[in-house]
């Protein structure tokens, strides 16, 4: 019997991922350890490796396909000797899907991209005569199916979907039931007096102030403009969710302070005109400081350095940071791991090879998942200061502004100086203000007198 190749889990937040390239084609003989295909994750490019030996005797899911799902076929693989009819009965006895979510039907191999409509019916499956009268909507007891896009409907207009039947496949209902129900069928709901969610098994409303609206809403609420469509990458889909997550879950608080860095850029400019010119040089960046002063200050207040989980506080016994990079589509946190054990030199080598191979998608699993602490600096947009969003299950992220001259008064006297601004956003769960404030202070120290970050 055909093997199945699943779309793999390459990361721990990995829930769906894009089918960049295939390495193999059909016929193709394959070994265990053979890579068959590119894997877009949610963060990066990765290959994907053979577990079984056999033939690719049918690939399911084209190179360039997105939004698959973990765990769905994306091929079948022939074992040795097999007889290749064998597909077609594969094909006509496997599951839609893999097999267990009975709620949403498999998208057909050739879908690129998610589709607000109704999805057509399982491979296999004759489709219902249209005289045919539509399945009930509930199934199971008071489970009701029903296309994301029809539930999000429903929900901004306040209906009940265990009042409605479905025209969709095995009673589905999808987005022309909804119109129908609402007396205008293709019409669009307009802004209605929000009304309570209506409660549905295994899905959680969204919350009243952050309404989730259809595209088609979106539009007539903005009186449809001129506009093109940018499909959502993996990566945007979970800087989305994790970040709508955090800024619903994690307390957050805002603490701010002005560092004054005109010593710490005179002793930047003389260590980076004695670096050696060969390859084993460095360019050392303020960026740079600021990750070994912030790793230092932690290792001073190791209360600062720590997650929430449901049974305790967990303080880190090692201080790794996890700095921001931007990409053309979002942005990765590569993890300078073990900072407050590492010098300038070795900090600026490592920052900048990480952010290289991220921006080239080329980082290993390691290198950016996990980190106990982040930074993220927008200095060299000139922005002046910002409150980052926590990315859990961190308790804090460190946002660094430009440094700019500023008046400031020294001795009673106006004077002018560098001076970079730093807000950090603690999860208040775990970081007590004063503990952030403590942090705070120690982190300034360091910076201000940066030849205690030599020693």
């Amino acid at each position: 019997m055909p093997i199945e190749i699943r779309m793999p889990a390459l990361s721990p937040t990995m829930t769906e991922g894009n089918l960049a390239r295939w390495l193999k084609k059909e016929g193709d003989e394959v070994h265990a350890g053979d890579v068959i295909a590119e894997i877009e994750t949610d963060k990066a490019t990765m290959e994907y490796e053979a577990a079984d030996e056999g033939r690719i005797g049918k690939i399911i899911v084209p190179e360039g396909a997105q939004g698959i799902k973990v765990h769905e076929p994306i091929a079948l693989l022939l074992e040795e000797g097999e007889d290749p009819a064998a597909l077609e009965k594969f094909a006509s006895a496997a599951p839609s899907g893999n097999g267990q979510r009975a709620e949403t039907p498999a998208a057909p191999p050739t879908s690129v991209s998610p589709k607000t409509e109704a999805p057509p019916a399982p491979v296999g499956r004759p489709s219902a005569a249209p005289a045919e009268r539509p399945a009930p909507a509930h199934v199971n007891g008071d489970r009701v199916f029903a296309s994301p896009l029809a539930r999000r409907m429903a929900q901004q207009a306040g209906l009940d979907l265990a009042t409605l039947r479905g025209s969709g496949p095995q009673g589905r209902i999808v987005k022309a039931d909804i119109d129908k129900a609402l007396g205008a069928p293709g019409a669009v709901p307009g802004p209605t007096v929000p009304r309570p969610p209506v409660a549905t098994p295994g899905i959680t409303p969204a919350a009243p102030s952050m309404p989730v609206f259809a595209k088609e809403q979106v539009l007539a609420l903005a009186g449809n403009p001129p506009y093109h469509e940018k499909p959502h990458s993996a990566m945007r889909r979970v800087i989305a969710r994790r970040l709508s997550e955090s800024k619903q879950t994690v307390p957050h608080f805002y603490l701010s302070i002005d560092c004054t860095i005109d010593e710490l850029l005179k002793i930047r400019a003389t260590l980076n005109a004695k670096a050696p010119k060969d390859q084993g040089g460095y360019k050392i960046s303020v960026n740079d400081f600021v990750i070994r002063a912030a790793a230092l200050a932690l290792r001073q207040v190791p209360a600062a350095n720590a997650s929430w989980s449901d049974d305790a506080i967990l303080i880190w016994d090692q201080v790794d940071i996890a700095v921001a990079v931007a990409l053309d589509d979002g942005l990765i946190t590569p993890i300078i791991k073990g900072a407050d054990q590492k010098g300038l030199a070795q900090i600026a080598h490592e920052s900048k090879d990480l952010a290289e191979r991220a921006r080239a998608g080329k980082l290993k699993l390691e290198e950016f998942q996990g980190g106990t602490f982040s930074i993220s600096n927008l200095g060299m947009y000139g922005i002046r200061e910002f409150a980052a969003v926590i990315n859990p299950p961190q308790g804090g992220i460190l946002a660094v502004g430009a440094g700019e001259p500023r008046p400031v008064v020294r001795d009673g006297q106006l004077a002018v100086a560098t001076v970079m601004t730093c807000t950090l956003s603690g999860d208040h769960r775990v970081v007590d203000g004063a503990v952030g404030a403590q942090f705070l202070a120690a982190f300034r120290k360091l910076v201000e007198d940066p030849l205690t970050m030599l020693l």
